[in-house]
């Protein structure tokens, strides 16, 4: 076995030295070859490229692949740092965006509040809705207008779309609103068109119903619901509702007022009517109590006098 590797060693080492000399011999020509100056050379080297360089092509596909790779990976670097600058930026959008729909609300809001018809009269103070009771037992609101605000006890407050309730309770910057729904609300409205008075009595529920209709026939569901002004609490021809008939076959008036977006409210400054105290030339003074009138035996007698005592003595003295 020994002797067997020794004799392939022998042969392969002879070989070896012969493909080094030979290789090394091409290059020198070749070296020698590119630095010759002459057109000659020049036009054979020529000729060598074209001959040499598309037989070629298939070692440089691997290199072409290795490079596109490291380009597409590159490529691919940069998507994936600008999709992450997009998905800041969207987030950023997001939250402008948010900001944009609450303020388009509250201006949408605000512009329904500044719609609302009312007596050229009656003034007005906005205020934002604070905080609610949050109680099913009580329907109120807390507004930021209060007593610096000239704010009164009683006076009604609407939204951009209806009546929504009246002011209990007043403090130096804040103020209480009782809700119509609240329980202990009651309002005198008008039906329309058939001129039907009732009262509104709060029930804790979004529909509250109507009580005391005068005639009760004469109201149809669909019909108009506004404050009628009596009692002088509510300036009246102020919208409250729609007539609706409930579950309980009682008329109920579904509110126009939206109480689930309660932001803003408008305070609306209810000036005392007119009280007449005197009566003037409207009634006809009575007549005094001390008038004389003529008896019918042509003798004055006294509205005063008591006659009968007369005639009683003078029918015993002419008996």
């Amino acid at each position: 076995m020994a002797r067997d590797r020794g004799n392939s060693d022998n042969y392969v080492r002879p070989i070896r030295r012969l493909l080094v000399g030979l290789l090394v011999l091409c290059f020198l020509a070749v070296f020698v070859l590119w630095r010759i100056d002459s057109p000659r050379v020049e036009r054979m080297r020529a000729q060598l490229i074209d001959r040499v360089m598309p037989s070629m092509e298939w070692a440089l596909v691997p290199v072409t692949k290795v490079v596109g790779m490291v380009e597409n990976f590159q490529s691919y670097q940069r998507i994936y740092e600008q999709n992450q600058e997009l998905r800041r930026e969207l987030r950023d959008m997001q939250a402008w965006k948010e900001a944009a729909v609450q303020l388009e609300q509250q201006n949408a809001k605000l512009r329904a509040l500044n719609a609302v018809q009312l007596d050229p009269k009656l003034t007005s103070v906005s205020g934002l809705v604070l905080a609610d009771s949050g109680s099913p037992f009580r329907q109120s609101v807390l507004i930021n207008v209060g007593a610096r605000d000239g704010i009164m006890d009683g006076w009604a407050t609407t939204d951009g779309l209806g009546l929504v309730g009246r002011i209990s309770g007043v403090g130096e910057n804040t103020s209480r609103v009782i809700l119509l729904t609240d329980s202990n609300s009651r309002l005198p409205v008008t039906v329309q068109p058939s001129g039907q008075r009732a009262i509104l009595s709060g029930d804790n529920t979004a529909r509250p119903p109507l009580e005391f209709i005068e005639n009760p026939e004469l109201v149809r569901p669909g019909d108009r619901v506004v404050s009628s002004g009596d009692g002088g609490v509510f300036p009246p021809n102020i919208l409250v509702g729609q007539v609706a008939l409930g579950p309980d076959r009682r008329l109920r008036v579904i509110l126009s007022a939206d109480y689930e977006r309660l932001d803003y409210l408008r305070v609306l400054r209810t000036h005392e009517g007119e009280r007449i105290v005197d009566p003037g030339s409207l009634i006809v003074p009575e007549e005094p109590l001390d008038t004389f009138a003529p008896s019918h035996d042509g003798t004055d007698v006294s509205d005063g006098e008591d006659t009968t005592g007369e005639d009683a003595d003078t029918g015993a003295g002419d008996g």
